[in-house]
């Protein structure tokens, strides 16, 4: 009898694969990890290929410890916002162009002299910007034209394995809302787009939603894979939308917050959030007929390791030497710091910012300091801080959140100080996963038993899911906190005229 489901994450470091039962219990699961090419400042390139020996290896590795007939459907999520260029026999012209490079301004500076980009943000529920797909390929075609003439189609990474196993030329609504091309109200390839990029329709794969069979494992795949042939290929969506399932955000109203190096709140809509000041951008989601509008802070967790490395070697030394968490010490240092951190301010700004300010020449700052100022309060004003910027893009979203609880994953939300300054800055209770880095897989699990059959709807993420704890707020400081939002606002336009003459230093 078929009762497992394997779900392939194909991340930025390397593919994690995980098999789980229809009752949401974990079985199995390993990751194999690749390479990614970092150069010329702002460029970052994967071989697919070694996505594709990533994956054969895993499928192989937890297919060994059970019976692989039980695989009753494969499903991925995947990395987004790639440009995978193959030909007509599917191999990869070159490396993939991944979502962290930024090398296209030319090319998407060019493109905003043809389409407004109020107007690409309404059709496509995202800025234009190097980020998405487009961008790069336009630059493929500006500085590769021998590649460019050349490519049959243009995937994203999970698209180009799903191609490896079952031969079809096919992307899910959620990695095509991660282009720049699609039109979100219209759930297809826009013609506007197209039109102004120059480029031609028959590059872009069929899209289908989420929990859509593609097709079946090939004789070849089999044999690479260890999956049996014949075995059903659901589509699967992006990351960012496979973990929105794995947190539970499958209904109207339900909202979650991941937290790591960066962090984002997303929400689920029936409609397409369209903010006039542009603030967040959304995505189709996973579960046919809504949408997932998100907004992103850049150095959440980046920040506090920021702090581990400048502020806090002595701890990172202790760490070491005593076998303990960094990272529990500093937790512990911050804990002494009292609502406020006595007056001192950080703005989390160490990467630029996306959400609510779009300005990649934002800097990060300390405000309000004292000679009196400790480490324990300079720790805590920097949870403070990323949790006040979060806190500006859920005030985007809170009349779109009718569920009384926000869901929580990601590592950074481990430390119960993350947990009680966030609930107290949100001003709402949290629900802490236990798992905390499965929802991903979790999320591309739940997908493919949807879609194959083997699972009744998405309410079946319920089965997956553990709560940990509930974390409700303490409202006077959720009242303090409010004060220091204003504050920060204020301090991020006060210093607004000075973050581009420190950029150009």
């Amino acid at each position: 009898m078929a009762d497992l489901i394997l779900a392939h994450d194909i991340g930025t470091s390397g593919d994690k694969a995980t098999l789980y039962s229809v009752e949401g219990a974990l079985i199995a699961s390993t990751t194999v990890a690749y390479d990614t090419h970092y150069f010329n400042g702002n460029r970052a390139e994967q071989n697919p290929d070694a996505w594709w020996e990533a994956v054969a290896r895993a499928s192989r590795a937890v297919l060994s410890e059970v019976d692989a007939g039980r695989v009753g459907a494969v499903s991925f999520s995947g990395q987004m916002m790639g440009c995978v260029c193959v030909d007509a026999q599917g191999r990869a012209l070159r490396d993939a162009i991944i979502w962290a490079d930024q090398r296209s301004v030319d090319q998407v500076e060019d493109l905003l002299t043809r389409v407004d980009l109020s107007r690409a943000y309404r059709l496509t529920g995202h800025r234009v910007s190097p980020s998405y797909t487009l961008g790069k390929l336009l630059w493929i075609r500006d500085n590769e034209p021998d590649v460019y003439r050349q490519i049959h189609k243009v995937l994203n990474p999970k698209d180009f394995i799903i191609y490896q196993l079952t031969g079809a030329w096919v992307t899910d609504e959620t990695d095509a809302s991660g282009t720049n091309l699609f039109d979100l109200e219209r759930r297809q390839w826009s013609e506007e787009m197209i039109g102004a990029a120059g480029i031609s329709p028959e590059l872009l794969p069929d899209v289908v939603p989420s929990p859509t069979v593609v097709g079946t494992v090939s004789a070849e795949a089999s044999r690479l894979t260890g999956l049996r042939e014949g075995v059903p290929v659901v589509c699967g969506a992006g990351d960012g939308i496979c973990a929105s399932v794995g947190a539970g955000c499958v209904e109207e109203g339900h909202a979650y917050t991941y937290l790591g190096s960066s962090a984002w709140i997303a929400t689920a809509t029936p409609s397409v959030l369209s903010d006039p000041q542009m603030r967040t951008f959304t995505f189709a989601h996973a579960v046919p007929g809504l949408y997932s509008p998100c907004g992103t802070a850049q150095a959440v967790g980046a920040s506090f390791d920021w702090v581990r490395d400048t502020i806090c070697r002595d701890e990172s030394r202790t760490a070491e030497s005593s076998g303990r968490n960094v990272h529990d010490l500093m937790n512990k240092l911050a804990a002494a710091a009292p609502v406020g951190a006595n007056g001192v301010l950080f703005l989390p700004y160490l990467l630029g910012e996306r959400s609510p300010w779009w300005n990649s020449e934002a800097r990060g700052a300390f405000i309000g300091l004292k000679m009196e100022h400790t480490r324990e309060d300079l720790l805590r004003a920097v949870i403070e801080g990323v949790f006040l910027t979060m806190r500006l893009i859920l005030e985007v979203f809170r009349p779109h959140i009718t569920a009384d609880v926000m869901d929580v994953i990601g590592g950074f939300a481990r430390g119960e100080i993350q947990q009680r300054i966030m609930a107290d800055v949100y001003g709402m209770p949290l629900a802490i996963s236990e798992n905390l880095a499965e929802a991903t897989s979790m999320g591309a699990a739940v997908i493919g038993g949807v879609g194959s059959g083997m699972l009744g709807g998405f309410g079946a993420v319920d089965r997956f899911r553990k709560i940990a704890r509930i974390v409700e707020p303490d409202l006077q400081a959720h009242s303090r906190y409010t004060e220091l939002l204003s504050i920060l606002e204020e301090s991020y336009h006060g210093l607004e005229s000075v973050y581009g003459r420190l950029a150009a230093l």
